[in-house]
């Protein structure tokens, strides 16, 4: 079998017509003759260059709307045959069919159709493409004859490849087109799945996600496609010897840093995506504990270490910043209003240094503040944070594989709480509990925090320099403990974390206590309420050890690991 074959005969059918005239004008100086679909042939046509009509080919008209045009033996038997078999040949010349050496194709505009608002179900449909996947996969399939084309970007590299072969390409061009080929037909297909499987109404099978039981995870997909472009190469992976790129859905609905709008600063790294992706995670689940109140979420390694719900974002960001001000220097923030100015210039204060400060947008006279004070800090405008929606799944590789769950999305309830000891919790304590439970399960386990109010004693950021009554209530991260191997260790770290303001503080745990001696800990360090899911043998021991020492003891239910 020869390496070369010439470039005799091309079959285009193009939705996207960008340098078709160009493309054209290359393989005709060549000798390649081509045959070409309706809109495309027609813009040949009417420049001038010669071109057959499909229709010509086949002795068949287009039926159903264009639905059916080349789904037909004159056409895929020119792509597949074989031209070392003599029975394949035999065939062509038995049925008058023409051997077609180049097929260029893209196919219908299914990704920019489901971008725009308002698309249907219908129109949707409309555009799946049905001819062009399999004039592309059969030209893949018979890479060893046939080249294959896919997008308008590979055109000046095909014409460079006949010039320097004498009108012919070479196997090695041809298979490296064709592994592309099937690469862009399995993102197309896998773009529609997942379109459908969001969007039609019966759900493609999928039930309404629920929880429990793992034997409830049958509403789970048997089959996972994830079509994922590359948006961006980074300069390298969590360390420099490893190389990196970020990848995003071809229509990506929500907030996510991926689509965010870079400010100001250096380049995104690796590491920069993963910690802003959590404070805005974070930040989206502390919408569900008050849409009213604003929030702030400082992150380091993917945990918060600074966290806060306040009436007002300066009120937010300074509590945040004063929770772990240690951790906080170099760390990501992630804010839930826009930027005015008080807020831009807490978190410019003299001994204060961030990576990346992300928020809806940016005031002009807060944008210049930012961009002053930092030469290279990373200003991310990512639009509005909502609330997290449930029933997304999250995926995680491990070697060999994937887990695939659904996302922790259940918001804090309070009022579903089981008080088991002591005093009956405060409003306030209540909130900052609701609040302190988002931040554990934004931490990795095994994880305590231990939080309070966040009001300060005097309210410098008040423009009149007066005290304001905090409603609602201000609730901040005191110390976290995360990551611990034992639960009584996270609670070491926790109350160390906190120092003094433990006392009086609310703790909460990701996870049941399997013994009091980390309750005991807290109690000694002053917390006046422990929050935890229950669940271990032991639980009467660590609500006895709050009954004991007048300290309030709430379960929830609801365990909040992070792995």
């Amino acid at each position: 079998m020869t390496d070369l074959v010439r470039v005799r005969t091309a079959l285009i059918s193009l939705s996207d017509k960008t340098g078709l005239l160009e493309l054209a004008r290359g393989l005709a100086a060549h000798g390649v003759q081509i045959i070409s679909t309706g809109g495309t042939s027609k813009v040949l046509h009417d420049a001038g260059a010669p071109v057959t009509s499909v229709e010509d080919l086949t002795r068949f008209p287009e039926i159903l709307d264009g639905r059916v045009k080349t789904l037909h033996p004159a056409v895929h038997g020119g792509i597949l045959a074989r031209r070392d078999l003599a029975s394949h040949c035999d065939a062509l010349q038995t049925h008058q069919i023409r051997g077609i050496d180049l097929v260029c194709i893209n196919l219908y505009p299914f990704e920019s159709t489901i971008s725009q608002p308002g698309i249907t179900l219908d129109q949707a449909i409309e555009q799946i493409d049905i001819g062009g996947p399999a004039m592309i996969r059969s030209a893949a399939k018979n890479a060893d004859w046939v080249c294959v084309v896919t997008d308008p970007a590979q055109y000046a590299e095909l014409l460079t490849e006949l010039h320097a072969h004498a009108g012919c390409t070479t196997r090695e061009f041809r298979r490296r087109l064709a592994r592309a080929a099937f690469r862009r037909t399995a993102f197309y297909d896998a773009t529609i799945s997942m379109w459908l499987s969001e969007h039609d109404p019966a759900n493609m099978g999928r039930d309404t996600p629920i929880s429990g039981d793992a034997t409830q995870a049958a509403h789970l997909p048997t089959q996972m496609v994830l079509p994922l472009e590359r948006v961006s190469l980074l300069r390298y992976g969590e360390n420099p010897h490893q190389a990196a790129a970020a990848y995003a859905p071809p229509v990506r609905g929500g907030t996510s840093v991926l689509t965010a709008h870079q400010m100001h600063g250096k380049p995104l790294s690796y590491n920069n995506l993963a910690d802003a992706s959590a404070a805005v995670e974070a930040i989206r689940a502390l919408r569900a504990v008050d849409t009213s109140a604003a929030g702030a979420c400082i992150v380091k390694h993917t945990n918060p270490c600074g966290l806060a719900l306040a009436r007002d974002l300066p009120q937010a960001a300074d509590a945040a910043l004063r929770g772990d001000p240690i951790a906080s220097y170099g760390g990501i923030i992630a804010l839930s209003e826009p930027v005015d100015v008080l807020t831009a210039e807490r978190l410019t204060r003299e001994g204060m240094y961030l990576e990346v400060v992300i928020a809806p947008s940016f005031a002009p006279e807060s944008l210049e503040l930012l961009q002053s004070r930092w030469k290279l800090v990373r200003l991310l405008e990512i639009g509005p944070i909502t609330p997290q929606e449930p029933g997304s799944l999250e995926i995680r590789t491990i070697p060999g594989g994937a887990l695939i769950q659904e996302r922790d999305t259940s918001p804090p309830r309070p009022s579903t709480w089981q008080h088991a000891a002591g005093p009956v919790p405060t409003k306030a304590q209540l909130h900052t509990a609701a609040v302190m439970e988002v931040v554990v399960r934004s931490l990795t386990s095994n994880a305590v925090v231990i939080g309070g109010d966040a009001t300060p004693s005097t309210d410098a950021l008040t423009p009149d320099g007066a005290s304001r009554a905090s409603e609602p209530p201000a609730a901040m991260l005191f110390g976290a403990g995360a990551g611990q191997m034992d639960r009584l260790a996270a609670c070491r770290i926790a109350i160390e974390k906190a120092g003094a303001r433990a006392k009086g503080g609310v703790a909460v745990s990701d996870a049941f206590f399997p013994f009091a001696d980390g309750p005991k800990l807290l109690i000694e360090a002053g917390v006046r309420v422990i929050v935890h899911p229950g669940g271990s043998k032991r639980d009467q021991d660590t609500i006895d050890a709050c009954r004991d020492a007048g300290v309030t003891c709430l379960l929830t239910g609801v365990r909040r690991f992070r792995h």
